[in-house]
């Protein structure tokens, strides 16, 4: 998809600023050791499950936060393997702004719903009942950590676990076999007519990830001054909506650190701009769910944080932008 809305764009870079990033380091430093995570998270996921599928099991609780963190670390990766078969959608189907989840999860266990004995049968029902989503709602709200019939509600608990390790082992498979020599080999290809289209692929992940981050993941919650939105924070339920903004800040700073690589100027100037919003991040410590959209001190808390990130995007076209031949017009999230 970001493939398509780059595609559109008038992107030029000049010889002196080709060695400014590795396409190989890239791969080898964040994008492989990211998915690898996300794999190895998944696998224990997927065992906790079968071990025990109680909600209050600290053990499948611990695992599934683990494994939601290597994904955030890496969702701003969101091309090449992850796209096929719609895998991210499938670890990650959120906003729900439909309530789509929570609906699918209950018409599978009404119906005690055949589909979840295998992996292959699966991974067909609507994504809405796969990935990190659908597991929060079956490990932390009421609804459904004690629905029945029970033997059906931990078949499915394990059929979603069972569902995220397939679908990260396929991503992380996809990069080593195949997609990560694509990128290698940019200009020799038909995915990537040049080496500096491979990069700007990676700066629009980048630019993608921080513009979901301040306008959904903060957005979202923060909705207007009048009417605020505390329900629509991101994965409120187990507690995750400011974890997941700095940890989604996280991957998205490791990799401007690697497109910046030898500018030093440039990194300096990001990399200070991220330890703003690193130290208002904590500022927010005390509202993990970001409930305080609706009390005008914290609010505000919220939305510098928000403007934090804004900053960094800006800084992005500005500093690092040129430094890959990007245009000054460049918005990965709608392609102006």
């Amino acid at each position: 998809m970001l493939r398509n809305l780059l595609s559109g764009l008038a992107l030029f870079v000049s010889a002196a600023t080709a060695s400014a990033y590795d396409i190989g380091t890239i791969i080898d430093r964040h994008v492989i050791p990211g998915y690898e995570t996300l794999a190895r998270r998944a696998v224990e996921l997927d065992t906790a499950a079968q071990a025990s599928c109680s909600a209050d099991s600290h053990d499948l609780r611990a695992a599934y936060n683990a494994a939601f963190d290597a994904w955030v670390r890496v969702s701003h990766i969101r091309f090449g393997p992850s796209e096929d078969e719609d895998r991210a959608f499938a670890l990650a189907f959120w906003p729900d702004t439909r309530g789509f989840t929570p609906r699918e999860l209950a018409t599978l266990i009404e119906t005690e719903d055949p589909v979840i004995e295998t992996q292959e049968e699966f991974s067909h029902v609507s994504i809405a009942a796969r990935g990190f989503y659908a597991m929060e709602f079956l490990l932390y709200d009421p609804q459904f950590t004690a629905a029945e019939p029970e033997d059906y509600r931990c078949a499915l608990v394990r059929a979603v676990a069972r569902d995220i390790e397939a679908n990260a082992e396929a991503i992380l498979a996809g990069w080593q076999d195949g997609y990560a020599v694509v990128m290698l080999t940019a200009g020799e290809n038909d995915t990537y007519r040049s080496r500096e289209e491979a990069a700007q692929r990676f700066f629009g992940a980048v630019a993608t990830g921080l513009q979901f981050t301040s306008d959904t993941r903060l957005g979202r919650p923060l909705g207007t001054f009048d009417r605020p939105r505390p329900n629509r924070a991101e994965a409120r339920r187990s507690g995750r909506a400011l974890r997941n903004v700095v940890l989604s800040l996280e991957g998205t700073r490791q990799l401007v650190r690697l497109l910046a690589e030898d500018s030093e100027t440039v990194t300096d100037t990001l990399d200070a701009a991220y330890d703003r919003a690193f130290e208002q991040a904590k500022e927010l410590e005390d509202d993990p769910v970001l409930e305080g959209v609706d009390d005008p001190q914290q609010r505000l808390k919220i939305e510098i944080l928000q403007q934090n990130i804004d900053r960094i995007r800006e800084l992005l076209g500005t500093s690092l932008g040129p430094l890959l031949g990007v245009g000054t017009g460049f918005n990965a999230m709608d392609g102006d």
